[in-house]
């Protein structure tokens, strides 16, 4: 007989696309669209398999759990949630969940949990026990399947993510390249994460913030003595690194000098700290980042083309947010938890006015922008959704919009400045005369003047 799963989900879209991929794998699917219904399901039916998203319109995924725990103790449960939370992971395997996945993820992902989890039947097990808690937490699988960052569903981060996984596990040299603040240490975790070497050390340098002239103790090290202000012997860059991976950021902000230095060091795989005369093995995986054209440095001769081959056996693009849009609101998910968890506060979402804002707004600074204005709201609000009145005032429009109308207190086209301002503070007079920067009975003037009716 067919294994029979219990879905739930208030997705339905999303739903039936699960529904859809495990009918065709040979299982018996249902699903419920709220966690009253579950539970009434639940009851009435005996399934091998509940698979429930953390956040339901009236319950939680967790309290789902307990419910299945105490009533239908054989029913095994995965919990989804649209983000990444350690701490919520490991209470739901403390509660005796199968797995936990991060939406978004490929059906595909969630079969092999599935099929593993009934491969290896755990049931003669008390669930919550600390022998079946150690072996879920501690798993291999776990710290492969559940990287910490927003994975994303657009093309372009399905692409990305390919990559990461593909070159995690060699010890080529990467060069990550991309616009700022699109997370390239991020990506760099990333890699170090899916390497042999993700138990060793990650250590990040800024190159752009070295000195040059003290760039050789950084990076290698010095002994005490060897300049003046070296009261102490110190460990370098590389030392630090040694069995794991030093990674590189704004690589081509290094001095010419320096660059011959850190090629002599990757070709050698020695370091010599300044005052010493005794060479050091390392083995260091190197991985770098800019958000420059280095090929056009090399061609300008600022940049050593032998250096950059080194580096680059394998390169990585990281697209700008513009470029996977679809992924825009995985990551305020994911931001916004991180903004509560920091500053104490259960702001659950965004406006509608808010998210069409968000929407709109090309993101130039790209996660790094999103991640500050997400924080920055969080802090300012003191309701259920993000309000309009405490979104910087630049994301409040377009790319187009600010094209056609630079400033708000322009004579030309103020009539069609004026409705572009109600529509973004949703007609409420009072936010579209601050957005305007002028009175509430100036424009209500204006709005006797030009005729416009609300």
């Amino acid at each position: 007989m067919a294994q029979q799963i219990h879905i739930v989900e208030d997705d339905v879209a999303f739903g039936k696309m699960l529904t859809s991929f495990l009918e065709r794998k040979g299982f018996q699917v249902t699903v419920s669209l709220t966690g009253e219904s579950a539970r009434k399901t639940l009851i009435e039916n005996n399934f091998d398999l509940l698979i429930t998203d953390l956040k339901l319109p009236d319950v939680s995924g967790l309290e789902l759990l307990e419910f299945s725990q105490k009533n239908t103790p054989r029913t095994k449960v995965i919990l989804m949630t649209g983000y990444a939370e350690v701490d919520t992971a490991v209470k739901a395997i403390k509660k005796g969940a199968l797995d936990y996945i991060s939406k978004p993820f490929r059906p595909e992902e969630l079969l092999m949990i599935i099929e593993e989890g009934f491969q290896n039947d755990e049931s003669s097990e008390v669930p919550g026990s600390k022998i079946t808690e150690e072996k879920r937490i501690t798993s291999p699988k776990a710290n492969i399947e559940k990287p910490n960052f927003v994975v994303g569903i657009s093309e372009s981060s399905k692409k990305f993510n390919e990559y990461l996984k593909l070159v995690g596990p060699t010890d080529m040299c990467v060069l990550i390249q991309g616009e700022s603040g699109t997370g390239k240490e991020v990506a760099a975790k990333a890699i170090h994460n899916y390497s042999d070497r993700q138990n060793k050390s990650f250590v990040a340098v800024d190159c752009g913030a070295i000195p040059k002239e003290i760039a050789a103790s950084e990076f290698f090290g010095h002994v005490k003595g060897s300049f003046t202000g070296a009261v102490n012997d110190k460990k370098g860059h590389f030392e630090a690194a040694d069995g794991g991976t030093l990674f590189l950021d704004e690589v081509g902000n290094l001095s010419y000098e320096n660059q011959i230095q850190l090629l002599r060091a990757l070709q050698e795989r020695r370091i010599k700290p300044v005052g010493s005369n005794t060479e050091i093995e390392v083995d260091v995986r190197i991985l770098s980042a800019t958000n420059e054209d280095l090929l056009k440095a090399v061609s300008d001769g600022k940049f050593r083309e032998d250096l950059y081959h080194r580096l680059n056996e394998f390169s990585i693009h990281i697209p700008s947010l513009h470029e996977r849009k679809e992924d825009l609101f995985l990551f305020i998910e994911y931001f916004l938890a991180e903004a509560n968890a920091s500053l104490g506060k259960e702001v659950l979402g965004l406006s509608k006015n808010v998210e069409e804002a968000f929407k709109n707004y090309a993101w130039p600074g790209n996660l790094r922008e999103l991640k500050n204005v997400i924080k920055r709201s969080v802090l300012l609000t003191n309701t259920a959704l993000i309000p309009l009145e405490v979104i910087p005032r630049e994301v409040l429009f377009s790319e187009k919009t600010k094209n056609e109308t630079i400033d708000f207190s322009k004579e030309s086209n103020e009539k069609q400045l004026i409705l572009n301002a109600l529509k973004e503070a949703d007609f409420n007079k009072t936010k579209a005369a601050k957005l305007l920067n002028i009175t509430r009975k100036t424009l209500y003037n204006k709005l006797e003047h030009y005729q416009i009716e609300l």
